[in-house]
């Protein structure tokens, strides 16, 4: 009777830390995705003030930068910053 009261348990406990750990890997993913939607419109944006033409490419790699620097503790600015002069020295822009 206890060695089944105690698999139920482990299991019940093993269910609850699964969720736990999904649930931060989600939020995790969102909040990239809102950051990567908000950093691609943001390129968009200043792809067209400066007359250049969108490409996918650019914007992907630019925001992956971003994002990058941003998550290793880089200020939010320095990471657009650093970003931006990369991409301009990759792309030739």
């Amino acid at each position: 009777m206890r060695s089944i009261k105690k698999k139920k348990f482990v299991l019940v406990s093993f269910f609850i830390l699964w969720g736990f750990i999904n649930s931060e890997y989600l939020a995790e993913t969102q909040k990239n995705s809102i950051i990567n939607l908000f950093c691609i419109e943001s390129i968009k944006v200043e792809m067209s003030k400066a007359n250049l033409v969108y490409d996918e490419k650019i914007a992907m790699e630019t925001c992956d930068c971003y994002l990058r620097e941003f998550l290793n503790s880089t200020s939010h600015q320095n990471s657009i910053s650093k970003c931006k002069l990369e991409t301009k020295k990759k792309f030739n822009l």
